[in-house]
């Protein structure tokens, strides 16, 4: 029953989420949207950042453990990113609080998780230091996360895959020629 009133908590966040902004959402319209009482709620969550934190973990966990071949980057990104995809106002009001710095930290795992995923697909035959290869997916992941958080906060107008595949037209091939340089210019 436990995981099922979890469940049903989280879903009602993420639904009035998608309504309105964070700092607009009390406990009390949690609890009514998902018809448990206040106590149930404080059982769970010590309040409704640590319900949010919860949410991106859970969210986080979830795409990690996604088990796809990576063709691509961005598809990777689009992926694992599935559900900030689908819940972009909730995303837009989350950016837009005090607690962004769930959404960052959300970004940068998933983010991190599918470059290095990519990039190790892109060192076959090659002989790249674990070193260089860490420096290039760390690279990739901060600009990455820092062109979605651009986007966000830019009210999201572009659907994100057009906006990834573009990305990924412009950059296409930059990774294994990075990858071929630190080949031959070893640290």
């Amino acid at each position: 029953m436990s995981q099922l009133t979890k469940k049903a908590i989280k879903a009602s966040f993420v639904h009035l989420l998608n309504e309105r902004p964070l700092d607009k959402i009390t406990v009390k319209d949690i609890v009514e949207d998902c018809g448990i009482n206040r106590n149930t709620f404080y059982y769970y969550y010590q309040d409704i950042y640590a319900l949010l934190e919860e949410v991106f973990i859970d969210e986080t966990q979830q795409a990690l453990s996604a088990d796809f071949e990576i063709q691509s980057w961005q598809e990777g990104v689009y992926r694992t990113t599935n559900f900030a995809m689908k819940n972009k106002r909730m995303i837009f009001h989350v950016y837009n609080s005090r607690s962004r710095e769930e959404l960052e930290q959300y970004l940068s795992k998933t983010i991190g998780w599918v470059v290095g995923k990519y990039i190790q697909t892109q060192t076959q035959g090659l002989h790249v230091s674990q070193s260089d290869i860490d420096l290039i997916t760390l690279f990739y992941q901060h600009a990455i996360k820092g062109l979605l958080l651009d986007w966000v906060g830019k009210g999201m107008k572009e659907e994100p895959k057009d906006y990834l595949d573009r990305l990924g037209v412009l950059f296409d091939g930059n990774i294994r020629m990075i990858l071929e340089r630190a080949e031959k210019n070893p640290a």
